[in-house]
């Protein structure tokens, strides 16, 4: 059966002149929740499943002039699709794992930040995740890793950096974080807020505390609310690393730590929480560029703005304490799958193997309050 890889799939949609016809063939609830950009939905899940005959008469409406690469959720189905569409004699090939392997794909890039430094984002288009890695004087850091550690280290290798600490700003809901093993990896500590890291073994920050990385100055801003943990780093007075507490057009979801059966907390009292957090954030230099660990939709990095281009543009920063402790205990989109085991494993309460820790993840990230 004719494949192409996720990696390979992202390379001809970000570079090449002539994209493919991306074709996902789940069931269309699943395709609106999640699904790749640009990817057209033709319903015929059931008939490829139970009679592949009968999804013929649709899928020969589709146009021939490009390659059409098909999709479901972990690469079966559409084997058949395109195995149906080759009959037609349309050039098709099936994504390898489908929706599963486009999880996987990362994707990175220097960030425009005015530092004497490297500053390098990575994006994980399938889950909307952001994380960092700052370089300076052969030293590195790395924030919010994802558990493709291979991804980090290649970066590592490339900048030929020593790596001194891995950070998480706080106990993801929506993705297993890999910090401890990439931190275990390299024999540098982990860094987690002890309101956090309930039964992880990590090296505490605290509110105020400065690290340093090569000749990098960086700022521990204790910003809960999303978490009782959740941090925010200031690098030198020039980049906001703000996890999930502040996102270019929205802020941090209130609840996901109290349903998860983790936080003593009520939602009203988180989201004045994260109020006052923000006021914080929003003291920093109008110039800082903002660098949340989500973006909507598929990133492509760098995904940076300054303070006061976020500021300007989203409409949480701009309600009353009032209005904004209502907006957000009152607002709950859908959660991010398997949310509360995600947790429970990024807190450390709970254990998950090695070759489950992709489809416990699997689907959209969920994490902004709107």
């Amino acid at each position: 059966m004719q494949e192409i890889s996720p990696e390979e799939l992202s390379e001809q949609l970000h570079d090449s002149g002539r994209d493919p016809l991306v074709l996902d063939i789940r069931h269309e609830d699943d395709f609106e929740e999640w699904h790749i950009p640009g990817s057209i939905n033709v319903d015929v899940y059931d008939e490829l499943t139970e009679h592949p005959e009968q999804a013929t008469s649709a899928l020969s409406e589709l146009p021939r002039e490009e390659q059409i690469v098909t999709i479901c959720a972990a690469g079966i189905v559409s084997e058949t699709a395109t195995g149906v569409l080759r009959e037609l004699d349309y050039d098709a090939v099936t994504l390898t794992d489908g929706m599963n392997g486009w999880s996987r794909v990362h994707r990175h890039a220097e960030v425009p930040a005015d530092l004497d430094c490297t500053l390098i984002q990575v994006a994980r288009p399938g889950k909307g995740c952001l994380s960092h890695v700052l370089i300076s004087d052969s030293e590195a850091a790395v924030f919010d890793p994802s558990h493709y550690l291979d991804e980090y280290d290649a970066i590592l290798d490339e900048y030929d950096a020593d790596l001194v600490g891995v950070f998480d700003t706080h106990a993801h809901a929506d993705h297993v974080s890999g910090a401890t093993e990439l931190a275990d990896r390299h024999g540098a500590p982990y860094y987690l807020h002890p309101k956090d890291a309930l039964a992880v073994d990590a090296t505490p920050v605290e509110d105020e505390q400065i690290l340093t990385v090569g000749d990098r100055r960086i700022e521990v801003i204790h910003t809960p609310g999303h978490s009782k943990g959740s941090v925010s780093f200031d690098i030198d007075g020039t980049a906001l690393i703000t996890g999930d507490t502040l996102f270019h057009e929205s802020v941090g979801r209130v609840e996901l730590g109290v349903e998860a059966g983790i936080e003593d907390a009520d939602v009203e009292q988180n989201a004045a929480t994260l109020y006052e957090s923000l006021q914080r954030l929003l003291d920093r230099p109008d110039d800082a560029v903002v660098l949340p660990a989500h973006d909507p939709g598929s990133p492509e990095p760098p995904v940076a703005a300054t303070l006061a281009d976020v500021t300007d543009r989203n409409d949480d920063l701009g309600r009353s304490r009032g209005e904004f402790v209502k907006v957000l205990a009152s607002d709950t989109p859908d959660h991010p799958p398997n949310f509360e085991r995600v947790k429970r494993t990024n807190v450390g309460r709970e254990s998950v193997p090695a070759d489950g820790l992709a489809e416990l993840e699997l689907g959209p990230n969920n994490c902004a309050a709107e």
